[in-house]
Order: structure tokens, then sequence, then C-alpha cells
């Protein structure tokens, strides 16, 4: 272990920090506050779906290139392979999608909103404009300094569900200090938007708790 974290860069030691921080974190953070009721039952299971949701929608297909693209071990050094296995790191990536930025994002967006709800009981434009600022901010921000070895140009990505066009339609969107940003790595928070808020309404409306 010595010798691995030797050879380890600072960017690879921060992004193996942010992915098991940002996953690990929320695993454990909302069961423990939902045992001891300090938020509405609603956002266990909420987190849970989200999971199922973000690992299906891309980050299995990502992680594997199950169609027309390169999997993760292809697409990253070898030092991170042994630090995030490839079969540990869709499920990782899902927790950090599910709990850090879908439940983190929508927590900051009520903050934003002076703590009211009725932005999230109905569909309001400005809400969702919030929500898709947020997601696909931080898509771009981890693109650029955390994964941007993994998402060049070089290194295709699979299809998948929540990426529908491919790698087959992929233009790059802009590129600063050598670090691409592409179209498919954009789709699937693109599309996650809209879901995720969608999704949040149909749950308050089915739950007795509309708090936050």
């Amino acid at each position: 272990m010595d010798e691995i974290l030797d050879t380890l860069t600072f960017e690879q030691l921060r992004l193996v920090i942010v992915v098991y921080s940002s996953s690990i974190i929320p695993l454990v953070l909302i069961p423990i506050l939902h045992v001891r009721n300090l938020i509405p039952k609603w956002v266990l299971p909420f987190y849970i779906r989200l999971f199922f949701i973000c690992a299906i929608g891309w980050e299995i297909w990502f992680n594997y290139g199950f169609v027309a693209g390169d999997s993760v071990g292809v697409r990253r050094a070898d030092i991170l392979n042994q630090l995030i296995p490839v079969h540990l790191n869709w499920v990782l990536n899902s927790l950090a999608d599910a709990g850090a930025i879908c439940c983190g994002g929508l927590l900051l967006a009520w903050l934003f909103l002076g703590r009211k709800n009725d932005g999230f009981k109905a569909w309001r434009w400005s809400v969702f404009g919030l929500l898709l600022v947020g997601f696909i901010g931080q898509n771009i921000f981890v693109e650029m300094y955390l994964y941007h070895d993994q998402l060049s140009v070089d290194k295709p990505l699979s299809w998948a569900p929540l990426a529908p066009t491919g790698p087959w339609f992929n233009p790059l969107l802009w590129e600063y200090d050598g670090r691409s940003i592409m179209f498919q790595s954009q789709l699937p928070w693109l599309i996650m938007t809209p879901l995720v808020y969608l999704e949040l309404i149909r749950t308050l409306k089915s739950s007795s708790s509309y708090g936050l």
C-alpha cells in the first residue's frame, strides 16, 4: 500500500478521496437521520430509487463499456483501478449521484428558495432551471477537475439508456486548459434533472409529510 500511495499524483489522490467520501457519507448519514426521525420518512426510499435510476441509467453502462465504449478499467490509470476496483466503481458513483448530488442538490435548492416547499409540490420552471444549472454545473466541474483523463476525446463511453445518442453522436462542446467537455457525458444529467424533479413531486404528493 505504501508503494501505491507513493506513486499517486495529487489529482489521483483527490479523485479517490472525493469518490469515497461523496458516496459513503450520504450512505451512512441518510439512514442514521432516517432512524432518528430527523428527516422525512420518504427521503431514504427516494435516495434508494435514485441510486437504481443512476446505476441503470448510465453508471453501469459507462463503467463496463457494454455498447461501443471502453470500460473504466481501460480509460483510467492502473493505480486508480487498484484503489477503486472496477466492479465497485459503478456502485460508488451511483451512490454519489443519488446522495451527494441529487439529494444534496435538492437540499441546496430548498435552502436557496428560502426553505419553502411550494416549488417542490408542483412543477415550476424556475425551480427546474435552478436544478438544471446545479446538476449540469456540478457535472462539468467533475469532468474538468476529477474525471478529465477518463473522459477525453479518444476514450469512448458506452451507449446507455440516459445517454441514448451513444458515442455515435458526441460532439465536442468546448475545451479548456486541455480538457474537453463532450455532449454525451452531459446528456445523463440533462435527462436526469426532470426525472429527479418529477419523482420528488410524485413522492411528496403521495407522502403525508411535505417537509424537506
